[in-house]
This record gives structure tokens, sequence and C-alpha cells, in this order.
């Protein structure tokens, strides 16, 4: 394991398990709430702060860019975290929640680390290494047709100014997939894409924070990543993000285009 990843893996188990150890006392959490429908927990950020000071105490002249606590730092090194992606399921005692850790070096996304701590699996990829799933090689699936296609998406909660577009998009993947899905947690989305359990997914509006990591680990397993018209570069910034294996991928940029509105692109 390159050792920056092996890192980010101590700093992922290190706040997974203080995450897990706090879900049989959500109803004593302390929670804000940021916007509508968008909570930060006291866990949220003591996961945050494990994380820093584990990537800082090896690294120490890296930069930051967390969800909680924002940007810190001016380095060619760049560690993008969400502590806890999925707080609403978290609150809900809902087990779909991860710790998603990446690392950019000079704009390139070089490490991932997606961390399930319900279920102790360990998603992990290194830029030209290949994605992993608890130390064993991890494909995107195979399956040629949109009809046979499980797709993964998440819901608008707290942004719904691309409302309208997104219910068309939903109405038409829904009639011509197999199935559509929304657990809650974009970075577990992306990593179940990679293993294997989607063939393709999308969703507008999203932070870096939610999908750095995810996105590498979906390349390193043989999928592709792009913005909704299908650009391979944006999407970081745009937050709007197209998934998939490489034939799915291609169906669902179809069904999505005729409905793509300005704000959308």
């Amino acid at each position: 394991m390159h050792p920056m990843l092996n890192i980010a893996v101590k700093a992922a188990r290190r706040a997974g398990n203080l995450i897990y150890r706090s879900t049989d006392k959500i109803d004593h959490l302390t929670v804000t709430k940021k916007s509508h429908a968008d909570f930060v927990t006291e866990v949220d950020r003591a996961a945050e702060q494990v994380i820093i000071q584990t990537l800082l105490e090896a690294y120490p002249e890296h930069s930051i860019l967390a969800e909680e606590s924002g940007a810190h730092g001016e380095s060619e090194y760049l560690w993008i975290i969400d502590p806890l992606d999925g707080t609403t399921n978290f609150l809900h005692g809902f087990p779909q929640f991860a710790v998603s850790i990446a690392l950019q070096h000079k704009g390139v996304l070089t490490q991932a680390v997606i961390y399930d701590p319900v279920r102790n699996e360990l998603f992990t990829a290194t830029r030209g290494r290949g994605a992993y799933l608890n130390d064993k090689r991890i494909r995107v699936t195979k399956r040629l047709h949109m009809a046979d296609a499980l797709i993964g998406t998440g819901f608008p909660y707290s942004n719904f100014q691309h409302m309208d577009a997104y219910i068309a998009i939903l109405r038409d993947v829904m009639q011509a997939s197999s199935g559509l899905r929304r657990p809650g947690s974009a970075a577990l989305d992306l990593a179940w894409m990679a293993a294997g359990r989607y063939d393709g997914f999308f969703e507008s509006c999203l932070k870096a924070w939610d999908i750095a990591a995810g996105c590498l680990i979906i390349t390193e397993a043989g999928g592709l990543v792009t913005d909704l018209k299908g650009t391979p570069d944006g999407y970081m910034k745009s937050g709007h993000i197209c998934a998939g294996n490489p034939d799915i991928h291609g169906h669902l940029i179809k069904l999505i285009a005729p409905h793509l509105t300005a704000a959308l692109k």
C-alpha cells in the first residue's frame, strides 16, 4: 500500500471507530442545522478533527479541505475530507454512512479511501494501481443494457433549484432501468458502484468532499466519471456527476441529455 494511502486508511479507521461508538447515543448528541435538511453533529466535528490530526501528524506541510472546518494551508498536496457522509442517516440510526478521504496532488486525485464503519468495509484506490475492497480487487460491472441496470442516485434535499429537471430525469431512468436506489450517502454510492453493486450513478449539486474519493475509486475500477453532459472534467467544481461502467454511462448520459438546463451543464 502506498505510504500516503496507508496514513489515510489509518485516519479513516480512527474516525470510523469514533462514529460507530456514537451510534448507541444518537439521542444525546448535539445537533446543529446548517441549512434546510443539512445537519452537523458533534460526531462530524470530532471525526474530522481525528482525521486532520492523523494526516497532519504524518504530513504537517499538507493542505486540508474539510466539510466542517473548511480550507487550511497552501500546499500542492490537498486532502479532501468528509468525516461523516450521510449525517441524516446517522441521526436516524439508518446504517448507511461513511468516512471519505481523498488526496489531490497538483489538482490530480492520487489516493482515495471510503470507510463504512457499520459493515467494516474499506474501499481504497491509488492512481494507476487499481481499486480495492478490504484488500480484494474490485471492478465495475459488465452489464451492457439499461434495462438490466441498477442505478444509484441522490435526491435534492436542501438545494431545489434543479427539481423539475431532476424529476424528469428520474422518471426516464426509472422507466429505462431495472431499478433505482437512493440510500443517502453519495460517497458510499460511488464506492458501491466501483464494487459492482450499481451499474451507474447520477446526482447534482454535490460537494468536492462528497465525490473526490469515490471518483478515483470508480476510475481505478474501470468505470467512467463525467459531468451530466458527459464531459470528463468539471464535475469536481460543479458537483453534477454521472458515473457508470463504460456502456451504462453512455446510456445514462443519453437519458439525462434532453432534461439538462443551463445551470446543470
